[in-house]
């Protein structure tokens, strides 16, 4: 049986992700898949994706073997309800700041006793399939989808311990330009307080035995992360690396 991201996680594994920002061709998880990268997420928040066309993204996802996530456009039962439905691996959240509003998602994503997720079972997430044991099936479920918070603000800084403290969430995940941008230090990556503002996020996931992650757009900016204890990262997105390897190529051959 292949190991779940989360079981994956909780071994040490270090994993690797990248964006869907633009490309609505289900066979785009396949092409994730092939390339190396252990999962996906279809940005929902900032992309124009409708319903239709991540159920196809998510299906091709499952029958490929790879977990396709989705970032959430904002925390409302219909957005989680239906991700989920269509076989969504793991939802993001972004900008979360409360541990009120961290409540509010678990609440939303997971099945009783842990939350209120409304049961239909014979949709994308279950295959279609019959499921014999319909406890024990949500019980899995509850188990297995991730939920990420998304830190974009010294607020969220601020209550990373509240946040991480909510049963049901598993993993702290920055936003760094938003984060920087709140700040005052839009881009500055090596900016002392951006850079202590991760440390205190990564120790807050280790302390309670969850999980910590960055999405940024280069190899390099990401790998120091990567080396301090960030497991659940995200290497820039689907037309970024499209434009870059073409831009590369053309270099290459006009020179």
């Amino acid at each position: 049986m292949t190991d779940t991201v989360k079981t994956k996680l909780k071994k040490g594994e270090q994993l690797l992700g990248t964006m869907v920002v633009l490309f609505d061709h289900p066979e785009i998880a396949k092409i994730i898949k092939v390339c190396g990268f252990d999962y996906f997420i279809i940005d929902c928040e900032h992309g124009s994706f409708d319903y239709t066309t991540v159920a196809r993204i998510l299906t091709v996802a499952r029958e490929s073997g790879i977990c396709g996530m989705v970032r959430i456009p904002e925390l409302r039962r219909e957005a989680v309800q239906k991700y989920l439905d269509m076989g969504a691996g793991g939802l993001l959240l972004p900008n979360v700041e409360t541990a009120e509003q961290a409540r509010l998602f678990v609440d939303l994503a997971k099945y009783a006793p842990l939350g209120n997720r409304g049961v239909q079972l014979l949709r994308g997430h279950s295959g279609f399939e019959k499921i014999a044991d319909p406890v024990e099936y949500m019980k899995k479920a509850n188990d297995e989808t991730i939920l990420m918070v998304q830190i974009e603000s010294p607020v969220g800084v601020q209550n990373i311990d509240a946040l991480l403290a909510v049963d049901g969430i598993d993993a702290a995940f920055i936003g760094p330009n938003d984060l920087s941008q709140s700040m005052g230090i839009m881009g500055r990556f090596e900016h002392p307080d951006f850079v202590a503002a991760l440390d205190k996020i990564i120790a807050a996931a280790k302390k309670k035995q969850k999980f910590s992650g960055a999405h940024f757009q280069t190899a390099n900016a990401l790998m120091p992360w990567i080396a301090k204890g960030m497991t659940l990262n995200l290497w820039a997105n689907e037309t970024l690396l499209m434009m870059n390897a073409a831009k590369d190529g053309i270099a290459s051959i006009k020179k």
